[in-house]
């Protein structure tokens, strides 16, 4: 068993790592590599490695940036192959370290354990059934309207920063990421809505993202200053609606779980829990 570095121009080591992560995403019910990993390997920020038995692929990871994502092949597991790659990774990477467990599953929970990380995030997928829509009205001084990438980018990603400071990720969304979304397939602008005061200044958004018959809440931020108007349910409302119209039967969204308000609007709409993600740490030795 060994571990080889690829580059993800290589078609031939990419349709290899995407066929593993394909194969894991059926058998498990969901993705091993989140967008950002995806996205952070074709831009080479990260590096990607293909788990080779001789010469045949059975399992994939990607490493750098502080962060490990690491599977298996379904029909390779229970061999040791996870635990070899992980010890081979760990020996290349220095410092503070993080890993996602897709799922949360029990393999993930014996590698950290054996390895000395430490559980430290929780990350809920929520879903609903989305069923006919009803019209709700805005909260007064409020309107909603559609993102416009030249007049809004600028403005938006600072509104994000703002309302996701203390977020680990989301927070620290560029321009050139925002612009990199806007190039995947998902993206339509109409699904991005936008809510202003009157005074046109943006005071919350919900981006939508559809896939299929599956409508997610990518991302719903409100400005603090408007807490208590109700403006985050009913972006939420107007969002399921336009999910709706979308033609998706089941609206998903991820959520920290210990973020107590959030959970409780989501709840309170109807979502229930789908899948649990959890982060591992792991501190320098």
């Amino acid at each position: 068993m060994h571990l080889q570095k690829f580059d993800p121009a290589d078609a031939a080591a990419l349709a290899a790592f995407q066929a593993i992560a394909a194969a894991a995403h059926v058998f498990d019910g969901y993705e091993p590599f989140n967008e950002q990993t995806l996205f952070d390997l074709r831009a080479k920020k990260r590096t990607g490695y293909l788990l080779l038995n001789a010469d045949t692929p059975v399992g994939a990871a990607v490493g750098g940036g502080g962060e490990i994502d690491l599977v298996v092949a379904p029909d390779a597991r229970q061999n040791g192959y996870g635990r070899a790659a992980l010890d081979t990774l760990l020996g290349d990477l220095e410092g503070d370290l993080t890993a996602w467990s897709h799922g949360d599953h029990p393999g993930a929970r014996a590698l950290a354990a054996h390895s000395g990380f430490e559980a430290v995030r929780t990350l809920l997928e929520l879903r609903m059934p989305l069923g006919p829509q009803s019209a709700h009205p805005l909260p007064d001084g409020f309107v909603i309207d559609a993102f416009q990438p030249q007049r809004d980018a600028a403005e938006w990603v600072r509104l994000n920063a703002l309302v996701f400071a203390g977020h680990p990720e989301q927070g620290g969304v560029t321009e050139a990421d925002l612009r990199d979304r806007q190039a995947e397939d998902w993206f339509v602008a109409d699904d991005f809505l936008i809510a202003r005061d009157l005074h046109s200044q943006m005071v919350g958004y919900n981006w939508l993202k559809v896939e299929g018959d599956v409508g997610e809440i990518y991302v719903l931020g409100v400005h603090p200053a408007t807490a208590g108007a109700g403006l985050g349910r009913t972006l939420m409302q107007a969002g399921l609606a336009r999910l709706a119209h979308r033609g998706c039967i089941t609206a998903s969204l991820y959520v920290e779980a210990d973020s107590a308000g959030p959970v409780h609007l989501y709840r309170s709409l109807g979502f229930s829990d789908h899948t649990v993600d959890v982060q591992y740490r792991r501190l320098p030795v």
